[in-house]
């Protein structure tokens, strides 16, 4: 059977795309988490070089730093390249799901 609008063709490009960006997804996701986690260290690690002012001020000093800055463009950069992944991956699945209905719709009418 072919659909107008999603072809079998599609489904297997879409199942391809899943099965072969699955490490890169999750490799993204790891890298993600790990620098989202990595900032509190980093902040930490800035605030002690600061010890001999209040805290509020080793926490402003800390924000101000250049390393913790970098850290979050870095940061930017793999929170992008993690949603990108994941609305990619759901796109293929909407696919997916939009060719189920169809050809359960198909076979219904067919009956």
């Amino acid at each position: 059977m072919t659909n107008q609008l999603v072809s079998d063709a599609d489904i297997e490009k879409a199942l391809d795309f899943l099965r072969d960006s699955a490490q890169t997804a999750a490799q993204s996701r790891a890298d993600r988490v790990h620098m989202e986690e990595y900032r509190k260290s980093l902040k930490a690690m800035i605030m002690q070089e600061h010890n001999d002012l209040p805290v509020s001020a080793q926490e402003r000093e800390a924000y101000a730093d250049a390393r913790y800055v970098a850290h979050l463009e870095s940061m930017k950069q793999a929170v992008f390249l993690d949603e990108r992944n994941r609305f990619l991956r759901q796109a293929a699945d909407a696919k997916i799901e939009a060719w189920r209905t169809m050809n359960a719709n198909y076979r219904s009418m067919k009956i």
